[in-house]
């Protein structure tokens, strides 16, 4: 209560017997101090920058700056290092469990961790003595040690989370700031630690007798380098070193593209060496770009693919780019590539040498003609290296729908006519649920026949059933036809034959041979002398009778009958 300044007091007593001092009494009061104080920190946050490059050992923070003070005599304070960011610990500790100076354990890695936390937790110990505490053994009269502080952390807060609590908290931000550690590094390349990368070397072919006009196309990849400090970043200034003694290649400073400056007469492999030096020539790299110039007559161009397929719709503008049938939403790309010499794909040129219907415009397969009926084409496209003057083809498969394209569909062929220029069969095409002209034409003649065929069958059971009836009605027309004929029920000829029967006094219908083709209907007719002399050939008594009975007035046939070379059924 009185704090540290007075820890002594003293009083002075009198007794007093009226104006006589009888007697004095000196009473001296010692303080005694308890822990009713909490340690407090000089600060809540803390934030230190530490240079990437600081020495391991290094004290960062000294104690002074980080230990928390403590009202009450004779405390102790023991100190803890808490880690928030996962793995900070094993960069940074505390020098001791009493001295809260914070050093380094090891490396800093800009690239690994560029920022880390930890909470700074202190706890207060009072000395033990048997003076305030009886249990305590003499022994143990001394300051707090680390063993008395595992064992109680403290000694006026018995539990951790009593309140008040004799602790305090506070929070360490270490921000790495980076340092010019790495050279730049070629990529792409492979990390052995966070300082070395095993950097990519680059490999190359050109064709002799040739200059390339555009930057060379390398394996794995462009000359590329990057500063190793991706928190400085240098820019990379790109030159030639070693190897380019004939001034054959030029490199870029700024991109690290590789150019010919004029073509190699014979087969040579060159060994260069790239330098790759930071902007503030600090540090640099160097990586080996070998590139082979050889004979280039034999190398040709090649197709991923044998048949391309793509899809256009019906009526399309000349000048409609023809989509990929797998993948309706983008364009059908038709392209080759030189695997000897990469660098030559850009000098490949397309065209289309069968169909004037379709033209090429670069890998894109454009239309050039009118498109008015539904059809599958098919185009043979060239590829051309200029370079070499290899050639290779393909084909493409085009469908031309009723609709926008779609992924799928159904395709019925038939052949249709030929294009303008190499008179190739088309193939009619409908979309699902939909019917072409052809379709319906062809569904009619199917249904036109099996209803002719309904009204023969009716007509032939008629005639079967009741032609005792119809003879007084039929004139000599129908004589010749219900002769006798031994292969019909009651000596009655069917007029249904498949067989066309070119004797005279037969009428008959006549189908072709597939009756699930467009019907054939034949009906043969005989002049009347044929007839009567046909009718001649069966029973005269009967005829005459026939003739009688069907006769008008005056013998001639009956009003309503149809003339001698009329035929009906």
């Amino acid at each position: 209560m009185a704090g540290r300044e007075n820890t002594l007091l003293q009083a002075h007593l009198e007794c007093v017997r009226g104006d006589t001092v009888v007697t004095q009494l000196r009473v001296f009061v010692s303080v005694l101090d308890v822990n009713d104080n909490p340690p407090v920190f000089p600060f809540e946050v803390k934030v230190e920058k530490v240079p990437e490059d600081t020495k391991v050992n290094t004290t960062v923070i000294p104690e002074s700056e980080l230990e928390a003070q403590d009202q009450d005599k004779d405390d102790t304070l023991f100190y803890t290092l808490q880690e928030v960011t996962p793995g900070a610990s094993s960069f940074f500790s505390l020098v001791g469990v009493n001295r809260p100076a914070l050093q380094l354990d090891q490396p800093l890695a800009f690239n690994r961790l560029p920022n880390m936390t930890f909470h700074l937790l202190v706890r207060v110990c009072k000395p033990l003595s048997p003076e305030a505490d009886p249990q305590v053994p003499s022994e143990r009269a001394r300051p707090c040690s680390r063993a008395d502080w595992g064992a109680r952390p403290l000694q006026d807060t018995q539990e951790e989370d009593a309140v008040p609590s004799h602790t305090a908290q506070a929070t360490l931000v270490l921000e790495v700031q980076p340092a010019d550690l790495r050279p730049p590094w070629f990529l792409p390349c492979v990390y052995s630690d966070l300082y070395v990368c095993v950097q990519a070397q680059y490999y190359g072919a050109i064709p002799t007798g040739h200059k390339l006009p555009n930057p060379l196309i390398l394996r794995p990849g462009p000359i590329y380098a990057v500063d190793g400090d991706t928190g400085i970043n240098q820019r990379i200034i790109y030159s030639l070193m070693r190897g380019n003694e004939d001034g054959i290649f030029v490199i870029d400073a700024d991109s690290g593209n590789l150019t010919m400056t004029k073509s190699v007469p014979s087969p040579k492999t060159f060994l260069l060496l790239v330098k790759g030096d930071q902007e503030d020539h600090a540090r640099y790299s160097v990586t080996q770009v070998t590139v082979e110039a050889y004979n280039a007559s034999e190398s040709l161009p090649r197709f991923p693919a044998s048949l391309y397929r793509g899809t256009v719709a019906l009526g399309s503008a000349l000048g409609t780019v023809v989509q990929d049938a797998a993948e309706p939403s983008l364009p059908l790309r038709v392209w080759a590539q030189d695997p000897e010499f990469p660098d030559l794909n850009s000098a490949i040129t397309y065209r289309i040498t069968n169909n004037s219907d379709f033209r090429m415009s670069g890998e894109a397969v454009l239309t050039a003609a009118p498109l008015t009926q539904l059809a599958v084409f098919y185009a043979e496209v060239e590829a051309t290296n200029t370079v070499t003057s290899g050639t290779a083809t393909t084909v493409v498969e085009i469908h031309v729908s009723e609709q926008e394209p779609t992924s799928t569909g159904t395709e019925t062929t038939a052949n249709t006519g030929s294009t303008a220029e190499n008179n190739k069969p088309s193939i009619s095409h409908a979309e699902d649920k939909r019917f072409s002209v052809v379709d319906m034409a062809a569904l009619g003649g199917v249904l036109g026949a099996l209803l002719l065929l309904a009204l023969i069958a009716l007509v032939t059971l008629i005639h079967k059933h009741y032609s005792s009836q119809f003879k007084c009605c039929s004139g000599k027309a129908l004589s010749p036809a219900a002769a006798g004929d031994g292969d019909g029920p009651a000596g009655v000829r069917s007029i249904l034959t498949k067989e066309r029967r070119p004797e005279g006094g037969y009428k008959a219908v006549w189908f072709g041979e597939d009756i699930g083709a467009e019907a054939d209907v034949v009906v043969l007719n005989t002049p009347a002398s044929d007839t009567e002399g046909a009718g001649d050939e069966g029973s005269a008594d009967e005829g005459s009778a026939d003739e009688d009975a069907a006769a008008g007035p005056g013998g001639g046939p009956p009003d309503d009958a149809p003339g001698a070379n009329s035929t009906y059924i």
